[in-house]
Formats: C-alpha cells, sequence, structure tokens
C-alpha cells in the first residue's frame, strides 16, 4: 500500500505538468476548433527560456518564469496572427500552418540553445517531507501549488471578466458572437497567448523534474495531448482530471514495466477511448455552422 501511495504521489507532480499542456490545448480547441501542434515546441522553448534566464542570469526562479510565460505569451500571439487569414478560407491550412510554426520553433531552439540538454536545479532547498512514512519532495508540492493556482486563475477568468465572457461566448457560436458585437479575432488571440503561456509555466516547472533538452516538447507536448483527448477535448475540468490521470498512469508503468511504460501508458489510454470516445467530460469546441 505504502509503494502504490508513493507512486501516486509521484505521479500527480508530473500529471500536473501534463494538465498544464492539456489546458493550453483545450483552450485554444474550444475557442477555435484548432489543433495548436506548435503547442509542444512553446513547452520547449519555455523550458528554455526559463532555464537561461535562471541559470545564466540569475534571476530568481519565479521571475524567470514570469518572464518565460510573457515571452511565449509573444509568441502564441504571433502564431495567431499569422495564421488568421486562413481562418475562413481554408481551415485545414490553418492546422498544417501550426505544424511548420512547430519546425520553425524546433530550428530556432536548436540554433540559440544548441542540440545538447541541460539539468536544472531545483529552486527549493530542503529535505523531501515526511508523512505517514512518505517521502514528498518539497518542489513537487510547489509544482502542485502552482498548476493549481494557474488553473484557478484560469477558470475565475474565463468566468469572471468580460474578456473571458466573451471568449466563451466565440467557443459555443462564432456567428452568434460576431452577431452581438464581439470581435472573435482578438479573442482567438488571447486563447492563443494564454495557451502559450500555460504552456511556457509547464516547461519552466518539469525543467527541475526533467531533463531540458529540444526533445523534451515533444514528449511533454503527446502527453498533455492524450490528457485533453483523455479528460474530454476542449473541458477545462476534463484537461485538469486528463493530465493528473495520465501522470498516474505513467508512474505505475514506469514502476512495473520499465522499458515500456510508454507502451502500456498508451495501450490503458487507447483502451479508455474506445470505450469513451469524447473522453471523460465530452468534447467541447466552436460550433461553426
Amino acid at each position: 500500500m505504502q509503494v502504490t501511495l508513493q507512486t501516486i504521489i509521484g505521479g500527480i507532480s508530473l500529471g500536473a505538468v501534463y494538465a498544464l499542456v492539456a489546458l493550453g490545448f483545450s483552450l485554444v480547441y474550444r475557442t477555435m476548433g484548432l489543433v495548436n501542434f506548435a503547442h509542444g515546441n512553446v513547452v520547449t522553448v519555455g523550458a528554455y527560456l526559463a532555464s537561461t534566464f535562471y541559470l545564466s542570469t540569475k534571476l530568481p526562479f519565479a521571475l524567470a518564469m514570469m518572464v518565460a510565460i510573457a515571452v511565449t505569451g509573444v509568441i502564441g500571439l504571433v502564431i495567431e496572427r499569422v495564421l488568421r487569414p486562413l481562418e475562413n478560407k481554408d481551415f485545414d491550412l490553418m492546422l498544417i500552418g501550426t505544424i511548420g510554426f512547430g519546425i520553425v520553433l524546433d530550428a530556432l531552439i536548436i540554433m540559440i540553445w544548441g542540440a545538447t540538454g541541460r539539468a536544472v536545479p531545483s529552486p527549493v532547498a530542503g529535505a523531501p517531507i515526511e508523512l505517514f512514512g512518505l517521502r514528498i519532495r518539497t518542489y513537487d508540492l510547489v509544482v502542485l501549488a502552482i498548476a493549481a493556482l494557474a488553473t484557478v486563475l484560469l477558470v475565475l477568468f474565463l468566468s469572471r471578466t468580460k474578456r473571458g465572457a466573451a471568449m466563451q461566448a466565440v467557443a459555443m457560436d462564432h456567428e452568434a458572437a460576431t452577431a452581438v458585437g464581439i470581435h472573435v479575432g482578438r479573442s482567438n488571440a488571447i486563447a492563443f497567448m494564454v495557451g502559450a503561456g500555460l504552456a511556457a509555466l509547464a516547461g519552466g516547472l518539469v525543467g527541475p523534474l526533467l531533463y531540458v533538452s529540444p526533445t523534451l516538447g515533444g514528449a511533454l507536448g503527446i502527453k498533455g495531448f492524450a490528457a485533453a483527448i483523455l479528460g474530454g477535448f476542449g473541458s477545462i475540468p476534463g484537461a485538469v482530471v486528463g493530465g493528473l490521470a495520465i501522470g498516474v498512469l505513467d508512474s505505475f508503468a514506469a514502476g512495473h514495466f520499465q522499458g515500456y511504460s510508454e507502451l502500456v501508458t498508451f495501450l490503458v489510454f487507447t483502451a479508455i477511448i474506445m470505450i469513451r470516445p469524447t473522453g471523460v467530460f465530452g468534447e467541447r469546441t466552436v460550433n461553426r455552422a
């Protein structure tokens, strides 16, 4: 039982990061009906930016994270603005455009930071916390707290602000939102910006947990994408539940099927999706009719 609980605790920490990535995917999808395939690459950019400002310029970790989020938010705005003319012409081209941006970001990452990775030390000192015989790393608690805060702030933004309400209206129906004077393009841009910021937050937080490398975003992007589908693509609570579920499943698979953990994780994921294709909370996306 103790080993099981320890495995669950370890999985929840990474699951919180997967949830942040899934939230970015879901936010763009529910607003535009678009899967942003450059999202994983933005995660990598965020991880490198946060680690660079933290290690090279000696900024405090929290400030380094904020700078990374701001820069990637601008990248999200640029991606949306370049792709916007394609939205009403050929949506498939817009989808392909996100893949193109991902390739460009990959190339820029290697040009700027090189093909080798870097280890990021934990910004939180101190021995693990002992609780009922379980060892909990302090940084794991920090990751959980920040991910929870980011999720709450996102929900409050969508439900309590005028801009968030406008994004919710756009997510329900583009035509109706336009008819009542809502600027759809602006809502789409904010969705991309916030989604990119969440990607940077995930990348920055995962740096001390994993090894920052050009392939980091690919691994996190796939897990976050799976989490979004598992919870219900476009669903905010679904992204959180899916992320935590994938994290715990990943942790159990790594403990019991070393060398085959990725295979086992996605076999279980596939089985669940075959039973419930729309995910736990059902798919949520914009009505383009």
